[in-house]
């Protein structure tokens, strides 16, 4: 093995890695190093972390506790209140979940399946900043996400669809059939329940709802030019009605660990005409949509351009683009055969570092070459990674969070990384940032970043330029 750390191994580690703090051992191989890690992801660390069905029960609770509780306030302090107590209420659950998701990527011997996992964590979103997901993001990418990653993309997409924290999150579990069964009893209930919104309640009628089926086919599947329309998504929609979570009152029915189910007197009765195929009434009617989906042209090109975009440039080259939709093509969406061919393909190995590192993985990258472990979430709860603009779990919308640097350049946001670092920079105590820089960047260590750090004014000040420097925060 090579005493010098190679351009393969340095870009193995950093643009499809999370870092690591000594190159020298990827030198022999580093595509294998990557090959070698395709499968499922780890199994998260932590114990005790809250299942759908938990943090549902949870959810439940809270909803009953404040109707028991409810005083005569002004709706400005109600709002207040109960914003506050929610969080109160789950703050267990999702501080857990945080730590799972960032001690589990700090300590992987196995970075570019928890990259693979973050991709599509965040390409099939579910945030908690929608407070009927609350709860439940962790264990939407601990059931729906990871068991997956490395098997084919139509079993990844039923998985995360069909999961009860996709549900509540994009509405659907208040969906119902224009004409089902359901409707007449449930308008007369809903009309019974009308009084303070603001409180989390037992789902009720809101009648069609298009915002999952939507989302399947702009987000998750065909992208915005891929040639549905408006009758589609209507269609697709009366296709998903029925698919919810159990209500307070089912909870106990259902085996353990589930928390979706299928309800016939919420499906919209009749066939629905999706992208030109007719599919009959009821549950397997979905499975029939998505596998379809799945096998669409448009799917193949939205998703190889989308895991092109995120390991590889923000404009990525079309050539690679191009193998990448026609291995999901010819391997029927299978994503180890999808992810072998990124890793093979010349252009992903460009020398010139395209792509800006998000505040999850700078942190992430930082806890890895310092080997820092599970004490980066050991001052805070997201290892400081919101007070960067990143908000972990809680993606601003069903997009996720932006794949391309400009969206993370901006001068208050760069800022906030300096003072970040900085503070950690003072906290870590007297490490040789030269030597750190030199056997986690190897050849990717500019002469002029090398020269700043050796003449820094001290050690906390060498380290905070090593973290702040172009070759550590691009990738």
């Amino acid at each position: 093995m090579s005493t010098v750390p190679t351009l393969r191994a340095a870009l193995a580690a950093h643009r499809f890695g999370l870092a690591e703090p000594h190159l020298l051992s990827l030198t022999g191989d580093p595509t294998g190093w990557l090959l070698s890690q395709i499968g499922p992801a780890d199994a998260p660390r932590g114990e005790g972390l809250a299942s759908a069905a938990a943090g549902l029960r949870q959810f439940y609770a809270f909803a009953r506790e404040r109707r028991e509780v409810r005083r005569p306030v002004d709706g400005a302090e109600m709002a207040k209140s109960t914003e506050a107590q929610f969080g109160e209420h789950f703050r267990a659950i999702v501080e857990a979940d945080l730590r799972s998701r960032l001690a589990t990527a700090a300590l992987t011997q196995r970075p570019f399946a928890e990259r693979i996992a973050m991709f599509w964590s965040n390409h099939f979103t579910v945030s908690m900043a929608k407070a009927s997901a609350r709860g439940m993001v962790g264990a939407f990418e601990r059931e729906a996400i990871r068991p997956h990653i490395a098997g084919s993309f139509e079993a990844l997409l039923k998985s995360a669809v069909k999961h009860a924290g996709m549900l509540r999150y994009l509405d659907n579990a208040l969906s119902a059939g224009p004409n089902s069964r359901v409707v007449a009893v449930l308008a007369r209930r809903a009309d019974r329940r009308r009084g303070d919104d603001a409180e989390p309640r037992a789902p009720r009628l809101t009648g069609l709802n298009e915002n999952l089926a939507r989302e399947v086919l702009e987000l998750h599947t065909l992208g915005v030019q891929g040639g549905y329309t408006q009758s589609d998504v209507t269609e697709f929609a009366r296709v998903l009605t029925g698919w919810r979570v159990p209500g307070p009152n089912q909870m106990n029915e259902l085996r353990d660990g589930e928390a979706t189910l299928f309800d016939p007197t919420w499906h919209e009765p009749g066939n629905k005409l999706v992208l030109g195929k007719t599919y009959r009434e009821g549950a397997q009617a979905l499975d029939d949509v998505l596998h379809d989906l799945t096998h669409q042209p448009s799917t193949a090109r939205f998703i190889a351009s989308k895991l092109a975009r995120h390991f590889v440039a923000d404009d990525p080259p079309p050539a690679l683009v191009g193998r990448l939709a026609a291995s999901f093509t010819r391997s029927g969406g299978e994503l180890p055969a999808l992810y072998r061919t990124l890793v093979e393909s010349p252009e992903s190995w460009e020398p010139r570092l395209a792509k800006l590192k998000t505040p999850e993985e700078f942190v992430l990258s930082t806890a890895r070459v310092l080997n820092l472990g599970e004490r980066i979430v050991a001052r805070g709860r997201d290892a400081g990674i919101s007070t960067m603009g990143q908000r972990v779990q809680a993606a601003p919308s069903p997009a996720g969070w932006p794949d391309r640097a400009e969206e993370w350049l901006g001068p208050e946001a760069v800022w906030k990384r300096v003072e970040w670092a900085t503070r950690l920079a003072e906290r870590v105590g007297q490490l040789d940032a030269r030597s750190i820089a030199r056997a986690s960047l190897g050849p990717l260590l500019t002469p002029a970043t090398a020269t700043q750090i050796e003449r820094a004014a001290d050690a906390a000040q060498a380290l905070t330029l090593l973290l702040m420097s172009p070759e550590f925060q691009r990738r």
